[in-house]
């Protein structure tokens, strides 16, 4: 017997928090709704700290609700399961059922980058930001919302680990599991923690030492470097995973790495400051004439 056997978590904690007939509240829907209200009143504090017109939070926020629905969809369906998805009829429709199947955190951030791109275009130059600004500061919150991502997958007793000896491992009753297994879900949730507030210390004490495109150079080393290690220990999220090298989600967390690493280069060659540089629409004060003065004078 296993000293630590004792020490197991055995986890049944039911993924609806309550039901009302045929409508229900999940901590899944509850954590995900959560993270965009501390996205959009972390933006808020951002935009006043460095004068950016607060009116353009509201389309800023459907932009990123949208972009961070389809994306996370679509990239499960197209990464993870392509020949249900696109293999019929029923398979094809189901992709709009966002509550039946996954979504996937590369496809998410594919397609917030896309979509921050037409805001950026649409929103950006009339109030005096552009696209790595905006990714920039997004970053932040977004770290914090992947963290309660991560307890939603918890409570709903999914992607987690292999078997552990480990005494925190985690027995998911609710999925029939009879062994301890890694509670990836927590690891990654505190990794995306840690690098929430490694981010929000740069911002708050070294934002005027910081180049623009830094935070998110940072943001996607740190946060797909953790995802690729942590892989190690998750169990296969679908059945082709098993004869790969390594599986879909470090294959898809490469070039993320990748592209930070090219970010940080291009934010230190160019050092663009980070802070947004709004010009004063005050009105310029004008010195009166030589006319005016000499009546004054009189």
């Amino acid at each position: 017997m296993n000293m630590f056997e004792s020490l197991f978590i055995h986890w049944n904690v039911d993924p609806e928090l309550f039901r009302i007939g045929n409508f229900a509240v999940r901590w899944y829907g509850l954590l995900f709704v959560s993270g965009f209200i501390l996205g959009y009143w972390m933006m808020a504090k951002f935009f006043e700290r460095e004068g950016v017109n607060k009116d353009i939070l509201d389309p800023l926020l459907y932009t990123l609700l949208i972009g961070t629905l389809v994306g996370s969809r679509l990239g499960h369906c197209i990464f993870y399961q392509p020949d249900y998805y696109f293999g019929s009829w029923k398979g094809f429709w189901e992709i709009f059922l966002v509550w039946k199947g996954g979504l996937a955190s590369h496809g998410g951030t594919l397609m917030l980058l896309l979509c921050l791109w037409w805001f950026a275009a649409r929103y950006g130059k009339k109030n005096h930001i552009d696209y790595l600004w905006i990714c920039d500061h997004l970053v932040i919150p977004v770290a914090f919302a992947a963290t309660f991502i991560r307890i939603g997958n918890l409570f709903n007793s999914e992607i987690y680990g292999e078997v552990t000896s480990l005494p925190w491992g985690f027995i998911f009753e609710q999925r029939g599991e009879t062994e301890p297994k890694h509670p990836t879900q927590i690891y990654e949730a505190l990794s995306y923690f840690l690098l929430g507030l490694l981010l929000l210390w740069l911002y708050r004490k070294k934002l005027d030492k910081m180049y623009r495109g830094s935070f998110l150079g940072i943001f996607m080393i740190l946060c797909f470097g953790m995802r690729f290690l942590i892989e190690f220990i998750k169990e296969p999220q679908v059945e082709f995973e098993k004869s790969m090298m390594l599986d879909m989600g470090q294959w898809l967390s490469i070039p993320f790495v990748l592209f930070g690493i090219v970010l940080l280069v291009y934010a230190w060659r160019k050092k663009i400051p980070a802070r947004a540089v709004i010009p004063d629409a005050r009105p310029k004060k004008t010195e009166p004439t030589h006319y005016a003065k000499s009546l004054r004078d009189r």
